[in-house]
């Protein structure tokens, strides 16, 4: 196939989106928008598979900088990939939304998550890092209204200032190092931690990575955007960061210790939230926390088991927001607790949720099972026995709440009378598709795994992985169940989930209010001390200058005399004693 498609060689698949994107916000008409949203991944996935060997294809001369914007390699080409199926199938999710700026924005959006996995030098990727910033907040502006554009600025903001971050570490690095390149082809392990270089890109991976208090924005956005926005935020930020950590910091032990910490809290808000699209976010940061912990771990099966992750975790965690998207279209809400019911409404959709959350989980079959399993063997092959009891909890926690919690109140729980058309053509046909991947995944393995940045013969349908993976899924069964039994399950009313942004959305604020209220105070007092100066000034000013004042008075020739004779000698000791 390489060689029929030779002629595309060498094209960056990140160019034909951001220019689809860019031809769709001039575009009027809404149907022929919709077929560039489509167009433009096939063109793209056309140019991936036109690439016949690792490489870097498209360099670029600044003067003394060269920019490497197309370095296809075993890393890269995986999560490219999966970016530009997801960008397709959104495409086709969206056939029936009408946004023109949504349009543009997701495609421009992908393309730059495109472009970054695909940037051999920091510089290229700072510029996607931060245009996929600038592309992704329009998904969350297209709702209108107060909450929206305050949440939108609120992850505006932070993912901007990513972005500054990974610049400023850039130039430290390059200072420290006089490279600005972003590891040769396969390489791994490019930063080190020695500096503050490298905690400075740490921390501007972080922030989009959703490490522990850096994650806030995640679980305050995706639940404010768009039915079709919600989807396309899903895929590719967060997925963008874990490969950015895979091939900067690999083998880096701390990223163990925060994995896991991103993989256990969301569990606890996941039980208590009643927005079913927060609840998916939370999950999404347990399963960067497994990405993340496989990074740290560093070996050639941990980082395949992250690839692998990244890759059927873009597509279950996008079943599973398209179908919330589609029920939020249709009743207007994602609350557990006016949800229930809907099975009987929307069948088809509540089938997909079931696919979506037996991926999620990880029964074996399904696309989940046979990439968790790889970072499961990886930390056991590591001997890191406490982080692999944590993952093991984490698995039969916030997974099987979320996988079970979001399919029954949505679908299966009581009914509360919603009885509505099923999800648009559209819709079902992007999920129908996303669905069969994830079977197909989980049955095709090998597919995946020669996708993967290292060569591997592991075989995940072993009877020790099965009969575990199982018997997660039973613990998993068993504390949901007794949730419902305990009648903690659904929440009685809808209730505000303080997260970390409480530090600056509440804490800060007061902070901020204070501050304000002592500099008015400041001001207060400066002004009056300045003011009673200023007239005391113009007091003694106006006693020297007015026409009744001292310099209006006649003097004694004799007195004047005397003045000007101090002046005169004043200037000649200045004449003197100046230098030639």
């Amino acid at each position: 196939m390489a060689d029929t498609l030779s002629f595309l060689s060498g094209f960056n698949p990140a160019f034909a989106l951001i220019v689809g994107g860019l031809i769709t916000l001039a575009l009027p008409n809404h149907a022929a928008r919709k077929a560039i949203m489509i167009a433009a991944p096939i063109l793209g996935l056309v140019a991936w598979f036109a690439v016949s060997e690792p490489g870097i294809y498209g360099l670029v001369e600044l003067g003394p900088l060269t920019l490497e914007t197309f370095r296809f390699d075993n890393l890269s080409r995986v999560w490219a990939l999966v970016f530009l199926i997801a960008s397709f199938l959104n495409g086709i999710y969206s056939i029936h939304d009408r946004s023109r700026w949504s349009d543009a924005a997701s495609l421009v959006y992908a393309g730059s998550a495109v472009g970054a996995v695909f940037a051999g030098d920091l510089i290229t990727l700072f510029f996607f890092w931060e245009l996929t910033a600038l592309a992704s907040a329009p998904l969350i502006f297209a709702v209108g209204g107060a909450v929206s554009r305050r949440a939108g600025l609120r992850y505006l903001a932070l993912q901007v200032l990513s972005g500054v971050l990974l610049l400023g570490g850039a130039a430290l690095w390059y200072g420290q190092t006089g490279s600005w390149s972003f590891g040769g082809l396969g390489e791994t392990s490019v930063f080190d931690l020695s500096g503050p270089a490298g905690w400075m890109l740490l921390a501007g991976i972080g922030i989009k990575a959703a490490f522990p208090l850096m994650h806030m924005w995640l679980p305050d956005a995706y639940p404010k955007a768009s039915a079709f926005g919600a989807v396309v935020l899903s895929a590719f930020t967060t997925k963008m960061a874990i490969y950015a950590l895979a091939r900067g910091f690999a083998g880096e032990e701390i990223l163990i210790t925060i994995g896991l910490v991103m993989a256990v809290f969301p569990v606890f808000y996941a039980i208590v939230s009643n927005d079913l699209r927060q609840t998916l976010a939370y999950a999404l940061i347990n399963q960067l926390g497994f990405m993340t912990v496989a990074v740290g771990v560093g070996s050639e099966l941990a980082l395949n088991g992250a690839a692998a992750n990244a890759f059927v975790g873009v597509l279950y965690m996008a079943l599973f927001f398209m179908v919330m998207g589609a029920v939020l279209k249709r009743t207007g809400t994602v609350k557990a607790t006016e949800l229930g019911g809907l099975f009987k409404s929307m069948p088809i959709s509540g089938l997909f949720a079931v696919i979506a959350g037996a991926s999620v989980i990880g029964v074996p079959l399904f696309s989940g099972f046979v990439a968790k399993t790889l970072i499961l063997s990886a930390v056991h092959y590591e001997h890191l026995t406490i982080a692999y009891f944590v993952l093991i909890f984490a698995s039969a926690g916030v997974m099987e709440l979320t996988a079970l919690k979001v399919p029954y109140f949505a679908f299966f729980g009581e009914d509360r009378g919603h009885r509505v058309a099923e999800a648009s053509t559209g819709q079902l046909v992007a999920m129908g598709i996303t669905a069969f991947l994830c079977l197909y995944v989980g049955v095709n393995y090998q597919a995946l795994y020669d996708l993967l940045p290292f060569a591997t013969d592991y075989k995940p349908y072993k009877l020790e992985s099965v009969v575990g993976q199982l018997q997660i899924v039973g613990a998993g069964l068993l504390a949901f169940a007794l949730l419902l039994w305990m009648k903690l399950f659904p929440l009685k009313a809808d209730r505000t989930v303080i997260d970390a942004d409480w530090i600056y959305r509440y804490f800060g604020d007061a902070v901020a209010r204070w501050g304000t209220a002592m500099a008015r105070i400041v001001v207060q007092w400066s002004e009056g001390l300045l003011g009673a100066g200023f007239q005391g000034l113009g007091r003694k000013l106006h006693n020297l200058f007015s026409p009744g004042g001292t310099l209006s008075r006649d003097f004694p020739s004799g007195l004047m005399a005397l003045w000007t004779a101090i002046l005169l000698a004043g200037v000649l000791l200045v004449a003197y004693f100046s230098p030639a």
